[in-house]
């Protein structure tokens, strides 16, 4: 008889289990869906962490990951999906790589993600985040190219935004775009090139009276100017 209990308990305990994770499963999309509506973005954060546990699956990794580098929450994304490369890698996994890497100051390992998604879907966007991580790079050859690549195909539509000071603010893609192109110039030559970086930098802060960061540069520049004449 005991020979028969055994494998009874073991049966019985698996289809508890079973259903005890359905249960769960569906108590947990519930719970996502609730959070989504409320707008509560550590919520939606636990639900799919949960049901990452209970159902594991790249797409979900990949959407967790989204979320936590939408947040600002760089390195927990990193954490949620690696920084390996890798063929099968989904656009949005890329792009999340791409987006923590470059957070996190890590400009070599950054670029190679942006490239790919450049590969998959050349556009002006992904131009200027090359080109700005070229030129932190002192890749300046290649920081040229891409803007280039941008000035080309932008659109008068696209936006780019800043957050370096208080309030964060928008410009247009071509005006950053322009801007970057400025800062490219000077890199190439700081004297020869100075006086032109000067005149696109107002070139950009004439497309964009609130581009804060051009006008920055161009006080620099100038200034820079300024004390050259006087020695």
């Amino acid at each position: 008889m005991q020979k028969f209990i055994l494998p009874l308990v073991i049966v019985m305990t698996l289809g508890v289990s079973a259903q005890t994770k359905s249960e769960l499963t569906k108590h947990f999309e519930a719970y996502y869906e609730q959070m989504k509506n409320q707008g509560d973005v550590q919520g939606v954060i636990n639900a799919m962490t949960h049901l990452n546990v209970l159902e594991p699956s790249q797409q979900r990794s990949d959407t967790l990951a989204y979320i936590y580098v939408s947040e600002g929450r760089n390195l927990e994304a990193l954490n949620t999906i690696g920084i390996d490369q890798n063929a099968t890698d989904s656009d949005l996994n890329t792009e999340v790589k791409a987006i923590a890497l470059k957070a996190a100051n890590q400009p070599q390992r950054a670029i190679v993600f942006y490239e790919e998604l450049f590969k998959r879907d050349a556009n002006a966007y992904l131009a200027y985040e090359i080109a700005e991580i070229k030129l932190q790079m002192k890749d300046l050859a290649g920081a040229k190219a891409s803007v280039d690549y941008g000035l080309a195909n932008v659109k008068p539509e696209m936006k780019r935004a800043y957050y370096e000071s208080q309030a964060p603010y928008e410009v247009s893609l071509k005006g950053a775009l322009t801007y970057m192109k400025a800062l490219i110039m000077f890199n190439l030559n700081q004297t020869d090139n100075l006086d032109s970086a000067i005149n696109m930098l107002n070139e950009a802060v004439t497309m964009d009276a609130n581009f804060n960061l051009a006008k920055l540069s161009k006080e620099a520049l100038e200034a820079r100017k300024k004390e050259g004449a006087k020695n």
